[in-house]
């Protein structure tokens, strides 16, 4: 094989394939660029990157003498028979988990790095050219930091923004990663200061239901903060919650017991 094409979602990632299957390296090689790709914006008309890789004519000839067969011993010559070792199952076993584990590791990697474009040049897209993004991975949870001048940009409205970006990242992230992957955006820590925010309201709108015997209807919230309600008022024993409605408008409803 000493011509193929490969895509990726970048052109360096394609080549990269495509060395990697052929077995060279870069110099060894000429690469024709067949479609330079498209990112397109919030996942909508993005194409990948395709490359059309050759072995240069002196590799190629190398490459052909490599494959050609071995000269027939002559009936004359003695043949010693070498001996057959026998293979061990536990040892191929160990192998493949070794090659599978360096294959998710690679997945992952090429997830991370493909989900950090895509969340930079979202970023330019909004007019956002300082960001800076450190990642750090734990088990099946990726966890992305930004930091950027324009903050509040990236946070949007009660972090409605952010919410779409972490949904972005998180399908970015699984279209690569060799397993499936939770996605953690944050910009600073607004994380931390909204779920303090909501363990607060969660607590006053409790009351509320309690002093005036009525339910009280919370606005529409993504599923890991109406958790954050529910935890936060799950010791409580004058009122109950529980979620009503249809995502993305489901929201939290609190009821007095008594």
């Amino acid at each position: 094989m000493n011509k193929i094409t490969r895509k990726g979602a970048t052109v360096e990632i394609a080549i990269s394939k495509a060395l990697q299957e052929l077995n060279v390296t870069r110099d060894e090689v000429e690469i024709d660029i067949v479609d330079e790709g498209k990112k397109g914006f919030l996942g909508i008309g993005a194409r990948d990157a395709e490359v059309s890789v050759s072995l240069k004519q002196q590799n190629s000839l190398l490459k052909n003498e490599e494959m050609q067969p071995e000269e027939p011993v002559q009936p004359s010559d003695p043949v010693i028979a070498e001996p057959i070792e026998e293979s061990n199952p536990l040892e191929e076993t160990i192998e493949e988990d070794r090659s599978a584990g360096e294959m998710n590791v690679n997945g992952d990697e090429e997830a991370i790095r493909d989900t950090e474009a895509y969340l930079t040049a979202i970023a330019k897209d909004m007019g956002i050219h300082d960001l800076k993004i450190e990642h750090e991975m734990e088990g099946k949870y990726i966890s992305f930091q930004m930091q950027s001048e324009k903050a509040a940009f990236l946070i949007g409205k009660r972090g409605q923004t952010l919410n779409a970006l972490q949904q972005l990242a998180q399908l970015v992230t699984n279209k690569k990663a060799g397993q499936f992957k939770v996605v953690r955006l944050d910009v600073g820590d607004y994380r931390q200061r909204r779920e303090q925010s909501l363990e607060q309201l969660a607590e006053r709108m409790a009351d509320q239901a309690v002093r005036t015997g009525r339910k009280v209807q919370l606005e529409p919230m993504p599923s890991y903060e109406r958790k954050v309600i529910h935890n936060a008022l799950s010791n409580r024993l004058d009122i109950e919650t529980y979620s009503e409605g249809t995502d993305p408008n489901r929201y939290l409803v609190i009821e007095p017991l008594y």
